[in-house]
């Protein structure tokens, strides 16, 4: 056998296939490498460095190898290693950033570099005080997450505004005038305590290059050749940084995916990626296209996602040539609601273990965390030991823990006036749950997510159980957490779709393939929903051997089943089966043309053309139409929406949502029954809102009206 250090640069490239082989061959010059799910990228690019070192073009100190995870630069380091390459420095963007900064800062400002926050939420904390506003611990983590989209995207908070309403940025419960302020205010607290974030040790580390032209010179003379992996995922900070590593040079290889691009939410965008060339004239493209992971079967899905309906293929996405043997089709099924449809897939997951395949090569996948609690207790009920990946366990969500504190304390004095549901609603409502989904994203969403799936597990105790009260549910949920605790050498690994990259399994369940999930009910505008397309994709491409997708038609039992499949799937139809069309062809005559109808997307008033979101489905209109209400009114009703919200310490679209706001101004109804009839407004919000929402229509001052009506009970 021969040892990794005797390994000649012909060894190296012997090893790879003709593309793979492209890469590793010019190990010098500007390369932009295209490489799609399973094709070996990573082989190919540490193969290339090898290459490189064994061929003498390299010196292994001379080599920054960038990822974005620690784990994936612990495997760069060990695939190295294997070839007999030492030296090379592989890191992600922030270790690399935070070296160089310890190691400059005495230099370049004097003593110490300052000490990182561990946690943004204190800070966070403190400048929401500092603005005059409430938050709950969700919407800090949002507001978290908002400060570090503005910081990757080099704002200040003069630039924020104008930026985030371009990029369409909802931050919970403010303004985008008002996010503003309070960027300004943690970044006040952040320098009174003499602390950084983890965005400033990138800020800071290109500010000491930017201004010091000779500690710039020191690390280009250190590092001369460049690996970037991921580079779809890249920012503009790290473009920054990048840029100011490299100077005028042009050893420079990038590799990836722009299929793959799936966190443009926290800044990253595949822009740097597909625009390589044009930075970097004369640049060499390399396409990886043989997939070495998955069946050809799994992989005529993955295409046909990525393609157009004219043929063409999406975003620079490469086309997958498979290199395994055959295996199974995919499946599509739809059940009635989702326990259904988790009993479904842990029945199919029961047979698949008694037939041998191990737990750990078993993978549900879902959308969003709020699904995993129906997986978690079918799995549980069939006695199938399973790991969440990329996240807490449902029950142990510190929502969850404090909501089934709550209606173990309020189970003692159920008087059964209630039904089991309205009750749960009732506690839940005073953790501030309300009936209505909140319009954004993110944690706020996530915790709604949770606390819905405890009021949805209430539904199906009283549809089993119909004389079941709050002390059964109190020990159901006792029961199920016991259960979940039980220890468990291996399992099947749920995960959600953005915690599932980088990873793979034999068989894969990519469960909620509905509209409403994926696209997820928030995405807004083309760019948006192209990026729940490539989640999906991500999901497919998962799948080595076996892939089940599914979907129900309605959340809970019993309940009208409203929902479609994933307008995504229409173009594999052709594999998948007639199911597979979000809008079925009409058959005349038909038994099942009745459902037709409501299975058809709307469309837009205006032109006539399909409405993709939630928030233009709300509204009657698409982004390119222009309003037909009247907008002095909405205005006002969006003056009153904030007194209400303030006085009430809730969110504003909790109040109602601006596509709400938008069709009331445009229907402008008379009385209760024409404001019913509007989306977005249901027997809670009438109940609460509707004489103050028709005074405001009718002239009234909106402040006035909501003021008159601070005090009133909610319920």
């Amino acid at each position: 056998m021969t040892h990794p250090a005797d390994h000649t640069a012909d060894d190296i490239l012997d090893a790879l296939d003709p593309e793979q082989r492209e890469v590793a061959a010019s190990p010098s010059g500007p390369m932009v490498v295209l490489a799609g799910a399973g094709t070996g990228k990573t082989r190919a690019i540490t193969h290339r460095i090898a290459y490189g070192v064994r061929a003498g073009a390299y010196q292994p100190q001379r080599v920054l190898a960038v990822t974005f995870t620690a784990r994936a630069a612990g495997e760069m380091r060990t695939r190295l290693r294997d070839l007999g390459v030492v030296g090379v420095q592989a890191r992600t963007f922030h270790s690399a950033a935070l070296r160089q900064l310890h190691y400059f800062w005495p230099q370049a400002i004097g003593g110490a570099a300052p000490e990182i926050l561990g946690h943004k939420a204190p800070a966070v904390g403190e400048a929401v005080g500092r603005v005059g506003m409430r938050m709950n611990r969700s919407e800090m983590r949002d507001i978290a997450a908002e400060i570090e989209w503005s910081k990757v995207s080099l704002l200040t908070p003069e630039t924020y505004p104008a930026a985030a309403r371009r990029a369409r940025r909802e931050p919970p419960g403010m303004d985008l005038t008002a996010m503003a302020r309070l960027i300004s205010a943690y970044e006040d607290v952040k320098g009174e305590r003499g602390v950084i974030d983890f965005e400033d040790v990138l800020l800071l580390t290109v500010g000491i290059l930017e201004e010091r032209g000779d500690i710039a010179q020191t690390v280009r003379n250190q590092y001369r050749h460049f690996v970037v992996d991921e580079y779809q995922d890249v920012n503009a900070l790290q473009q920054r940084l990048l840029d100011l590593w490299l100077g005028d040079r042009g050893d420079i290889c990038v590799v990836g995916d722009p299929a793959q691009t799936i966190y443009s939410f926290t800044g990253a965008t595949p822009q740097h990626l597909l625009r390589f060339t044009d930075t970097h004239p004369g640049a060499a493209t390399v396409r990886l296209v043989r997939n070495y992971r998955s069946t050809p079967q799994i992989l005529s899905l993955a295409n046909k996602l990525l393609t157009g309906p004219s043929g063409q293929r999406r975003g620079g996405a490469v086309e997958l040539v498979a290199q395994r043997e055959a295996g199974p089709q995919p499946e599509l099924t739809v059940l009635d609601d989702d326990p259904a449809e988790a009993g479904w897939v842990a029945d199919r997951i029961t047979k698949l273990v008694a037939q041998g395949r191990p737990l750990r090569e078993i993978a549900v996948l879902f959308r969003t965390n709020g699904q995993s609690e129906a997986l978690e207790a079918a799995l549980s009920d069939a006695d199938v030991p399973y790991l969440v990946k990329g996240g807490e366990r449902f029950f142990s969500r510190k929502e969850v823990r404090e909501a089934v504190l709550l209606l173990r304390g309020a189970a003692r004095t159920d008087d059964g006036s209630k039904s089991l549901p309205h009750l749960v609603a009732d506690v839940l409502g005073g953790m501030g749950w309300h009936e209505d989904a909140p319009a954004s994203s993110g944690a706020v969403r996530a915790r709604w997510e949770s606390l819905k799936a405890l009021v949805d597990l209430s539904t199906r105790l009283e549809a089993t159980s119909p004389q079941a009260r709050l002390p059964d549910l109190v020990r159901d949920l006792d029961e199920r957490i016991a259960a979940q605790h039980a220890p468990a050498v291996e399992g099947v690994t749920l995960a959600s779709l953005h915690a599932a990259k980088g990873l793979e399994w034999d068989v894969v369940f990519l469960t909620g393939c509905s509209d409403g999930l994926l696209p997820i009910m928030m995405a807004e505008g083309p760019e948006e929903i192209e990026e729940e397309r490539r989640l999906m994709y991500v999901g497919v491409t998962r799948a080595r051997e076996v892939l089940h997708l599914s979907w129900s038609r309605a959340r809970t039992p019993g309940a009208k089943g409203t929902r479609r499949v994933s307008r995504f799937l229409d173009q594999a139809s052709g594999i998948l089966g007639e199911g597979a069309r979000s809008t079925p062809k009409r058959a005349s005559g038909s038994r099942g043309s009745r459902g037709l109808k409501s299975s058809r997307p709307r469309v837009c008033k205006g032109c006539g053309t399909e409405l993709g979101t939630a928030k233009e489905r709300a509204s009657g209109r698409c982004p390119d139409c222009p309003p037909t209400y009247d907008e002095a009114t909405f205005e006002r009703l969006r003056s009153w929406r904030l007194t209400v919200s303030k006085a009430a310490s809730v969110p504003a679209f909790v109040v109602f949502t601006d596509a709400t706001l938008e069709a009331i101004a445009e229907a402008e109804p008379a009385g209760q029954r024409e404001l019913a009839a509007i989306s977005g407004v249901g027997p809670r919000k009438l109940t609460l809102y509707a004489d103050q929402v028709l005074a405001v229509i009718g002239g009234a001052d909106p402040d006035e009206v909501a003021e008159a009506a601070v005090g009133e009970p909610e319920d």
